[in-house]
């Protein structure tokens, strides 16, 4: 072993190359054998010279070799190919000692090795051979030996190698210039070490160097890859006080630094200051430009930039492309994403998986899931090979068009695909179960995560929680609900209010409350859903004062009541017979700048049918059409209801041939009410014509309605008919007979 860190050929597992000749070679090699076993760890300053005839000899056969010509190329060319010989000639463990006697001749060949070396990307050759002449201390180096050993380390990412050359050159009586320290402040950039170019940078001036544009571009662009947009800015307001006039790259570091930091207007200000600055902007600026509206979200400003590329004639690239599609899709124009991407091909640039990416979360976001799932089916004839991204959006198009099977059939070709879903997969697959009601697949998905390695999410276990919410399964919602924490998953307010609303459209009040009460202890911000979903909770299980002191207690905790809250309060006081509290809730909503809708109508209506108050029932009923809110077949029955309760037949059958009005089906619900309002207005006639018309409806009659039909006959004396009605009834099912509870004289007559 050299003193200098070199091992020899002749150590043992090294041979020669086919270059050299084999007989010198063997002589070689024996005499290095026997030196090594005379004293090992020592080698005779002979090898030095025999090394240095060996490349000589090998240079010398290969010019005679030659034609003519070779002897005609000047010193540089023959250095150059003497430098390349002796490389391709010995081990990378001796190239130090070998080329240490050739660059003492010829000062050309230094240069000629390390120029070699960056064409090759062989860093860690450099800085031996650089090492290697400092120790010999026979080759004085220079700043520019030094700068292209740097360089060569910066290229290859060797940051801490380029700092060790930049730290070794006092040592060496070099002196860093301004070359030196830019090349060794790109190292840092290149390796993501924004602290280290910035202390390179800073000490520039205390050696007496004078930062030019490459050191403040370079060091702008490190702050600028480590997300230091502040400091980034910094530098490059200070360039014009150090007399340096900033260029198309510093504009384009410290705009890019803008962008990651989330300030679109700053990277705006610094774009349109180039024009001032008679900077031309060229497709770098544009592109991060571009990239800083997109991350914030502003797609009218992204496309702006982009359409002033082509008035600029600057060709847009995937770059720029891709983050004016991703602007556009961030801001629900799926329309412009669309079209930029279909333009790609016009301008011969070809979409990648990023473009591809953009375009379907575009389509996604737009609700247009037939048009992602072309794009995801395009790619493969493009030769882009989808990734989780791609497919988990595609997912997520299915699951927003309400297309389940869609969704369930791109997730299980996903490992056809050599895709492995990931959590947001799962998660989209999920929510598409749970919003197509297939409660029983969405419990299969989330049960078979753990397997595949992948760990539920809160996302994945509040869809599965809501998809048996509205399955009616809410043992299984609190089941998966107490899972989480096992799960070490934090319960977010999604979580709370899925659960909730199992409970709460099970009846099941008292569980909601406990989970409602829950919510604060685990720091769990309420919002508008949780209340909502507790009050309709406590309003099924007829708890109307609780309902009614959770909708008070809303506005102390700072969230103000919308429509569904309003709706779930107005509900449960109507469930309970509270007409005037549910009428003081209904009044109170233009107050709390609140619309009523068609269901705190129809709530509103049935508090009045339960309380007996049919003309407050008509009243509310005829303001609906001054709001313009169209009333439905639970508005109408609520209404026809009242007006049957209050004795008001001929309301209540205006009220039931207006539904044919507006096309809105009567139910069984409709006929029963209004059956009832002619019986007891002695109207047997109606009664009957009514009962006569269900089945060409086709609506099937219920015990109500035989009921109301029997009583309308009885009152008509129209015994036969009411006895024919009556064995129908029984002819329909024994429990629908049983039910029936005839009056006494009309059972003597039966």
């Amino acid at each position: 072993m050299h003193p200098f860190g070199v091992n020899w050929p002749g150590d043992v597992g090294q041979t020669w190359p086919n270059a050299f000749d084999r007989r010198i070679g063997v002589r070689t090699v024996q005499a290095s054998r026997t030196s090594t076993k005379r004293k090992r760890g020592h080698v005779s300053p002979l090898v030095f010279v025999v090394l240095g005839v060996v490349g000589r000899k090998i240079g010398q056969t290969r010019m005679q070799a030659g034609d003519e010509r070779s002897r005609h190329r000047r010193p540089q060319e023959r250095a150059g190919e003497l430098v390349q010989q002796l490389c391709e000639a010995v081990t990378e463990r001796n190239l130090a000692a070998t080329l240490l006697p050739e660059m003492r001749r010829s000062k050309q060949i230094l240069g000629q090795v390390l120029s070699m070396f960056r064409e090759q990307n062989r860093w860690h050759l450099a800085c031996v051979v650089l090492e290697a002449i400092k120790e010999d201390g026979g080759i004085k180096l220079n700043e520019s030996n030094y700068t292209t050993g740097i360089s060569i380390c910066a290229k290859a990412n060797a940051w801490q190698q380029a700092l060790k050359l930049f730290q070794a050159m006092p040592n060496a009586k070099v002196q860093p210039g301004v070359i030196s320290c830019s090349a060794a402040i790109r190292a840092c950039e290149r390796g993501s070490q924004w602290q280290q170019a910035l202390k390179l940078f800073e000490a520039m001036p205390e050696t007496h160097v004078q930062p030019d544009l490459i050191s403040y571009s370079v060091t702008i662009s490190a702050c600028e890859k480590g997300g230091q947009w502040k400091q980034a800015l910094k530098l490059f307001e200070a360039m014009p006080h150090a007399q340096v006039q900033p260029d198309v790259i510093s504009y384009s570091a410290a705009i890019s630094a803008c962008e990651k930091g989330g300030q679109w207007q700053e990277a705006l200000e610094l774009f349109q200051g180039m024009h001032h600055a008679q900077v031309q902007q060229n497709i770098i600026s544009y592109s991060a430009a571009i990239s800083a509206c997109e991350k914030a979200g502003q797609w009218q400003p992204a496309l702006k930039l982009f359409e002033g590329m082509c008035e600029w004639k600057i060709k847009p690239d995937v770059i720029s492309y891709n983050a004016a599609t991703s602007a556009c899709e961030k801001g629900g124009q799926w329309q412009q994403a669309l079209q930029l991407f279909k333009s790609m091909p016009d301008l011969k640039v070809q979409p990648n998986i990023i473009s591809y990416n953009a375009a379907i979360s575009a389509c996604e976001k737009g609700g247009q899931w037939n048009a992602a799932l072309t794009l995801l089916e395009g790619m493969s004839t493009a030769k882009v090979h989808p990734d989780r991204i791609s497919c988990s959006a595609a997912i997520s198009s299915c699951e927003k068009g309400g297309q389940w099977q869609q969704a369930l059939k791109l997730f299980e070709a996903m490992p056809e695909a050599h895709v492995q879903p990931d959590l947001i997969s799962y998660s989209a697959a999920i929510s598409a179960c749970e919003k197509g009601g297939q409660w029983q697949q969405a419990l299969q998905l989330i049960e078979a995560m753990p397997k595949a390695k992948v760990q539920p999410g809160v996302v994945s276990y509040s869809a599965a929680i809501s998809a048996c919410e509205k399955g009616g399964q809410w043992q299984q919602a609190l089941k998966l609900f107490q899972e989480m924490p096992d799960a070490k998953v934090q319960p977010n307010i999604f979580s709370y209010s899925a659960a909730i609303s199992a409970c709460e459209k099970s009846g099941q009040w008292q569980q909601a409350l406990m989970l409602f009460e829950a919510l604060p202890k685990a720091k769990v911000q309420l919002d508008v859903v949780s209340y909502s979903a507790a009050i309709s909770a406590c309003g099924k299980g007829g708890q109307w004062q609780q309902a009614f002191e959770l909708f008070e207690a809303m506005p102390k905790a700072n969230i103000q009541p919308r429509i569904i809250s309003y709706n779930a309060a107005i509900s449960a006081c109507e469930k309970c017979g509270q007409v005037h509290q549910a009428l003081k809730l209904f009044e109170g909503m233009p107050g709390a700048i609140v619309q009523p809708d068609v269901v705190s109508y129809s709530a509103a209506i049935s508090a009045c049918e339960k309380g007996e108050e049919w003309q407050q029932a008509l009243k509310l009923f005829e303001s609906m059409r001054a709001q313009r809110v169209q009333p439905n077949v639970i508005t109408y029955n609520a209404a026809i209801s009242a007006c049957e309760k209050g004795g008001q037949f001929q309301q209540a059958l205006m009220l039931f041939e207006a539904m044919h009005t507006v096309k809105v089906q009567p139910n069984v619900i409709s006929y029963s009410a209004t059956l009832s309002a002619c019986e007891k207005g002695g109207q047997w006639r109606q009664a009957l014509k009514l009962f006569g018309a269900m089945s060409k409806a086709i609506v099937q009659a219920d015990v109500i309605c035989y009921s109301a039909a029997i009583s309308a006959c009885e009152k008509g004396r129209q015994w036969l008919q009411a006895l024919i009605y009556f064995q129908e009834m029984a002819s329909q099912g024994e429990s629908l007979a049983r039910s029936y509870q005839p009056s006494s004289r009309l059972a003597f007559s039966l």
